[in-house]
């Protein structure tokens, strides 16, 4: 991922469950994730499938997503991910 990006995304954890973060270096987060040193909601709940990502060029946007995708509900966050593989946002 480039310099001055910011993403959102979602992570599809071992027990079906979702979770929604912000970061601008996902290798990383997803590093910290598996080894149960990411948010507290995630540990023990791995290994985890990246199924939603978005980029932004710039924090304030990103966290702003993040949290309108926190307030989804399971369904609502699913669809989002399923428009996300119709193409009809951005990677």
């Amino acid at each position: 991922m480039g310099s001055g990006e910011h993403l959102v995304y979602v992570l599809k954890c071992h027990d079906g469950t979702l979770y929604t973060g912000y970061t601008n270096d996902l290798k990383h987060r997803l590093r910290m994730h598996e080894e149960g040193k990411g948010a507290k909601y995630t540990r023990g709940r791995g290994p985890f499938e990246i199924i939603y990502t978005y980029k932004f060029e710039n924090k304030s946007d990103a966290m702003r997503e993040e949290y309108r995708i926190k307030k989804l509900s399971r369904g609502e966050k699913l669809a989002l991910i399923q428009a996300n593989k119709k193409g009809t946002c951005n990677e």
